[in-house]
């Protein structure tokens, strides 16, 4: 992913071109102010992919973390305390 770094400033007077680009390109702008960085704007879809990766990425470290302390269960022992929690209860 390529990155542009605009003044705040340039972006504000070009925003609707900015925002159209975002949307095409998928790259992320870092705005600066005072000729520091300042924020970056990124289209939605990519903020969605990049918060789905980083919820992947926490879900994995936390498998790891359990297999590391002993935290696991044998696959068909959850399956079936599964099946037994969603089996239809008659009475």
């Amino acid at each position: 992913m390529t990155e542009s770094v605009i003044s705040l400033s340039d972006f504000k007077s070009e925003a609707s071109q900015w925002l159209k680009q975002l949307q095409e390109d998928r790259q992320a702008v870092i705005l600066t102010q005072n000729g520091r960085g300042a924020a970056v704007v990124q289209s939605y879809e990519s903020y969605q992919r990049q918060q789905q990766s980083l919820l992947m990425m926490k879900l994995v470290a936390q498998g790891e973390a359990d297999v590391r302390t002993g935290r696991t269960q044998p696959q068909d022992e959850v399956f079936a305390e599964l099946r037994a929690r969603l089996a239809p209860r008659h009475g």
